[in-house]
């Protein structure tokens, strides 16, 4: 049994083949793969793209979603052994995840980082609980990476692209009024290098780096592919003839925790919005963000509604790699 918690967990050609699925179920998108099972969506978070696609996607497939809100209408967990539950918790996970598998086929989990501690939210340890205590297989929904938008992203680019390797990726750090989640930006580095593309990370200064690991991870699938992972302070080189610019903001880890010292850093570069003069540096470039985006703060309705924005491609393409996944993960 697999779970699937991060691609760094799986190869290359593993994720090619799902994306194959994935393919075959954007043209036939009924299908009885999940006849009689179901799936447990267990959300600590807010969700849109997440929730629908997993849901509707069970549902096209021939099966159950349940969704469960923990603290809301299921009851609140504790994750730490030896804790003494005294607080609010009145759930262990390691009970929870026993028995969502006695009753579903797979686990679904959305758990956001806690913003206080980047060393202890690292470890990912909600869903790293789950997947430890599980008998099925856990799916990670978006914790401090997002593999399954990894994968809507990958699909779309093949369909604007075919073959990958050796396009230019620009992964551009954009501003928001406040430091949000690294996990698409992780996510992002990762996927477009293990798929052989020639990849900038574009930020402000090297405050705002991803976390070694998944630099490091970038870094290897770069040189694996014959690159080498480039990082850039500027905005006009970068941009230059690239051909897939990728958007995303996220907090600077050196203040994670102690995010009003960066306000005045980032509230500095708000410049870094993707507009159509950025734009016109590229080679004809697609742009995509995960969505959702704060049009003129992170990019400007002209870059959001022109033609070569893919961002909603990018977002029904979540639909079929999340059945290309269940799939997956149910035939194993």
């Amino acid at each position: 049994m697999r779970h699937f918690l991060s691609t760094e967990d799986w190869s290359g050609v593993e994720i090619a083949q799902m994306l194959e699925v994935a393919t075959q179920l954007k043209r036939q998108p009924l299908q009885t793969t999940m006849q009689g099972k179901s799936i447990a969506l267990v959300f600590f978070n807010n969700s849109l793209r997440t929730r629908t696609s997993f849901e509707i996607g069970a549902w096209q497939l021939g099966g159950k979603a349940i969704v469960l809100n923990p603290g809301k209408d299921a009851w609140p967990l504790a994750y730490d052994f030896g804790a003494v539950m005294d607080g609010t918790a009145e759930e262990h996970v390691a009970e929870a995840a026993q028995v969502l598998s006695r009753y579903c086929d797979l686990i679904a989990v959305r758990c956001f980082p806690a913003f206080q501690n980047w060393e202890l939210d690292r470890e990912d340890k909600v869903i790293n609980a789950f997947a430890e205590h599980a008998s099925v297989p856990v799916i990670n929904m978006e914790t401090i990476v997002h593999p399954c938008q990894e994968l809507a992203l990958a699909m779309t680019m093949q369909e604007q692209f075919g073959n990958l390797e050796n396009r230019k990726f620009v992964l551009t750090w954009t501003y928001h009024p406040r430091p949000l989640n690294t996990a698409v930006a992780n996510s992002a580095l990762m996927i477009a290098t293990k798929m052989g593309m020639d990849v900038t990370l574009l930020c402000p200064s090297e405050d705002y780096l991803l976390d070694a690991r998944f630099m490091e991870a970038a870094q290897d699938y770069s040189a694996a592919a014959g690159h080498q992972l480039t990082v850039s302070h500027d905005i006009e080189s970068a941009y230059a003839n690239a051909e897939m610019v990728y958007a995303k903001s996220w907090g600077a880890l050196p203040y994670f925790g102690r995010w009003e010292e960066e306000k005045p850093i980032r509230d500095a570069c708000q410049h870094f919005i993707v507009d159509e003069k950025k734009m016109a540096l590229t080679n004809k470039a697609r742009f995509s963000h995960c969505l959702p985006l704060r049009r003129n703060v992170k990019a400007t309705d002209v870059v959001m509604d022109a033609d070569y924005c893919i961002a909603i491609d990018e977002a029904e393409n979540r639909l079929h790699v999340q059945k290309a996944l269940m799939t997956t993960l149910l035939n194993q």
